[in-house]
């Protein structure tokens, strides 16, 4: 939950509309066909697996190039400015680029749990969520479907969809797909899981260069949207806002992460420390990690980021 503790931007819902309202439907359009187009020579996430999606080809995320659906429905476990008073519409997507062997979604993760769904299909999940009085649009794990989703966003405009969209993601984002992004999504949930490769390499699947690209794709969300921009009841419309995981050992590198985000993005960036860790699937094979996070540990990953200036933060 995030509990904010220095200013935000305020704007009047009224006053707003989302980025892709401004974008247009002409426009939305194109970018889901140049996103398109990468699925026959997949670089969507930084694995660069090369494969043809469009011809049923997978790569290292399992998927091809039609969206699995793991579930969807308001969700009111997420940071407060999401959540509001209504919940945050959120859709789960199967299938992940990372693959992390502590995952505790692993089912939908790793195994790929859900139901296929066309593009139509989730723009009409979209527009019931917006019925049903969301407040926004949580696309989870969305970065091997994006494709998809963008072109659902299309459809869904045509049909009235005006709520934020929230890209909530695991922070393997390549820039080249992002700047797609841009004037799309309205709010940014990235993780920022390591900032050793090692660990990176260890624990979800060989992704040594995590920790650089991760820094590259945050660094361009911040620029595409800045600080968290709130409405009058304190419903985020647009920012970011970083999730950061708390693991033992402080093997996720803490104490760099917050410096770095408090000298290279802004001390007043919303960043959530998260204490929820817990060892699922995989971790026995790490003894390391095989165990919850202590009282300690997280108390001092706080003061971390109080001692770099970081003034928006959010434990769980």
């Amino acid at each position: 939950m995030l509990v904010t503790l220095g200013a935000q931007v305020t704007m009047r819902r009224k006053d707003w509309q989302p980025a892709y309202g401004k974008l247009g439907e002409r426009e939305v359009g194109r970018r889901a066909a140049a996103l398109g187009e990468i699925y026959q020579a997949c670089r969507l996430c930084p694995r660069q697996c090369g494969v043809n999606r469009t011809k049923g080809q997978t790569g290292v995320c399992g998927s091809t190039s039609i969206a699995r659906v793991a579930s969807w429905h308001a969700h009111y476990g997420e940071e407060r400015p999401l959540v509001g008073r209504r919940g945050s519409g959120t859709i789960f997507f199967s299938r992940c680029n990372l693959l992390c062997g502590y995952c505790q979604n692993w089912q939908i993760s790793h195994l790929g749990e859900g139901a296929d769904a066309t593009d139509a299909r989730v723009a009409g999940m979209m527009l019931d969520l917006q019925e049903q009085g969301c407040h926004n649009i949580n696309l989870v794990t969305p970065t091997h479907l994006v494709p998809n989703i963008i072109n659902a966003v299309r459809i869904a405009m045509r049909r009235g969809l005006r709520l934020p969209l929230v890209y909530n993601c695991g922070g393997y984002e390549p820039v080249e797909v992002l700047r797609l992004l841009d004037g799309v999504v309205d709010i940014y949930l990235p993780d920022y899981k390591y900032m050793d490769g090692a660990a990176a390499a260890k624990y979800s699947s060989g992704a040594a260069d995590y920790p650089e690209v991760c820094a590259a794709a945050i660094t361009e969300m911040h620029r595409q949207v800045g600080r968290l921009t709130v409405d009058e009841n304190g419903v985020a419309l647009r920012g970011l806002i970083i999730r950061h995981l708390v693991l033992p050992e402080n093997l996720a590198g803490t104490d760099r992460f917050v410096k770095w985000v408090a000298e290279r993005l802004s001390p007043d960036t919303c960043v959530n420390i998260m204490a929820q860790y817990h060892p699922e699937y995989r971790a026995a094979l790490y003894p390391e990690i095989n165990r919850r996070i202590t009282r300690e540990e997280f108390a001092r990953a706080v003061e971390w980021a109080r001692e770099a200036g970081l003034i928006n933060l959010g434990p769980v």
